[in-house]
């Protein structure tokens, strides 16, 4: 997600070139979104690169393929995860989690199936498991025996906010496809290992998303507090002011938790297309 041409206009300036971006984004924000995992694997030289680009405070947060969790639905897939971690090895140090983004029909039937998934990830790799089965969200015995699993393995249960998405008109091309892509699914902030993440699909505008996201502004602090280190990715529904939606969100996140002395995030000004500043 570091990569969306849009951003040339306002994080990255006009004379970067598409392989700084990384090193650009990085100047201003903790984590990214890889979302390229999902449809290929990386070759040596580009993960080397990507380790090159970030400080070593930064981390990713990459999704594994979609032939290990679509394709195989995380069963016989020893080998592609095996070679997945392998390629993805000069990165370690810089992981946030490891995303398992689970489709619609994975269901509380192939819950065995995830079990061995999380017995066989090397317990020094952080995991975020994304579900998006109806059942899961039903507060039932189902979604119960999801949570213990993952709590049983120290897995991290990924948090999809879209309500702020689901709440514009479908009135422009993006929110349409949007609403049409996207998962509608309630909002259970549960925090089942130590790195919770969530994954904020915005309101095209940007007012619309301070009411969404007052509830945040309470369940984050608590977390901090608490010694979790919670991960926040912000999107839009074409992406295009999603840099700018999340300076807006964290920069009332400082406001309404000065204790937590976390540090400040700005954009670059216009008239410095060229410096990038993370104060």
């Amino acid at each position: 997600m570091w990569s969306h041409p849009h951003w040339q206009q306002s994080l990255y300036g006009r004379g970067c070139k598409s392989g700084e971006r990384l090193a650009r984004y990085a100047e201003v924000f903790h984590a990214v979104e890889g979302n390229t995992t999902f449809y290929a694997v990386p070759n040596a030289t580009t993960v080397r690169n990507w380790h090159a680009a970030t400080p070593e405070d930064f981390r990713f947060t990459f999704k594994l393929p979609q032939t290990i969790t679509h394709q195989h639905q995380l069963q016989h897939c020893d080998q592609l995860l095996a070679d997945f971690f392998t390629t993805l090895s000069p990165l370690a140090d810089k992981i946030g989690l490891w995303k398992v983004q689970l489709p619609a029909q994975f269901g509380p039937l192939a819950l065995p199936a995830l079990e061995r998934l999380l017995t066989r990830f090397p317990r020094q790799y952080p995991v975020g498991v994304e579900v998006r089965h109806p059942a899961f969200f039903a507060k039932g015995e189902e979604e119960q025996q999801l949570n213990r699993l993952l709590i049983e393995h120290g897995a991290n249960r990924i948090i999809m906010d879209s309500r702020p998405v689901f709440a514009a008109e479908p009135t422009t091309e993006a929110v349409i496809e949007a609403h049409q892509n996207k998962p509608r699914v309630p909002v259970h902030a549960i925090a089942t290992s130590t790195q919770p993440m969530i994954r904020f699909i915005g309101h095209p505008d940007d007012a619309s998303n301070d009411a969404f996201f007052a509830n945040w502004l309470a369940r984050l602090p608590l977390w901090l507090r608490a010694g979790k280190q919670p991960y926040l990715f912000v999107h839009t529904p074409d992406n295009n002011r999603a840099p700018e939606l999340a300076v807006r969100l964290y920069q009332q996140l400082l406001h309404h938790a000065p204790d937590l002395a976390l540090p400040n995030v700005e954009l670059p000004k216009p008239a410095d297309s060229a410096q990038f500043s993370l104060l």
